[in-house]
């Protein structure tokens, strides 16, 4: 059985960031099939943030590269995505549950810096896909007290990793991070 595990980047990156590739290297060694994909807004051209009117092409990309994965591989298929990637893979994922069988939440941003009244977890409820968060401890999108409480939105089945010296970016894919990830995705999701 082969699985496979369609991956996505942040607001502020590209397919090319340092932890989507230290990812994919772990997957890769775990002989998943690994496609790092650029979001919608990446693949226009543009190089600031994504505009939030556009944000639906977002997802519906990331429903083209889980189709696609599922062609590909006879298991499981699985979306990770790092902060903004993750957050349109999971509202994806709350409205399509059938496009992938367990969700990677990678640095969540559960809110903006600064302003943990505005939280984005209004389709927490709707998500029914298993759903690992990875986060860091110092993670200025969000506590880890804050997480815990957004994640208890969740009704399926849920689980944190908590890397208490990490801030949003999880090390940049440096050190034993990633393995870790991978290896926790692994028991988790199948």
């Amino acid at each position: 059985m082969t699985h496979g595990i369609v991956l996505t980047h942040g607001a502020g990156s590209n397919r090319n960031a340092p932890l989507l590739i230290a990812m994919d290297r772990e997957f890769t060694a775990l002989g998943w099939v690994v496609e790092r994909v650029d979001l919608a807004f990446r693949e226009s051209g543009r190089s600031g943030p994504p505009r939030p009117a556009d944000q639906h092409l977002d997802r519906e990309g990331l429903a083209q590269h889980l189709r696609a994965m599922r062609a590909r591989v006879n298991g499981k298929v699985f979306l990770g995505g790092h902060s903004y990637g993750g957050r349109q893979g999971s509202i994806l994922l709350a409205s399509q549950p059938e496009l992938a069988d367990a969700l990677l939440l990678l640095g969540y941003p559960l809110h903006p810096p600064g302003k943990p009244a505005q939280l984005r977890t209004e389709h927490f409820p709707s998500l029914q896909v298993p759903t690992l968060f990875a986060s860091g401890g110092k993670d200025e999108f969000g506590t880890p007290e804050e997480l815990t409480a957004a994640v208890a939105l969740i009704p399926a089945r849920t689980e944190r990793l908590l890397f208490e010296k990490l801030k949003h970016d999880l090390g940049g894919g440096k050190g034993a991070t990633p393995s870790e990830v991978a290896q926790a995705f692994q028991k988790f999701a199948l």
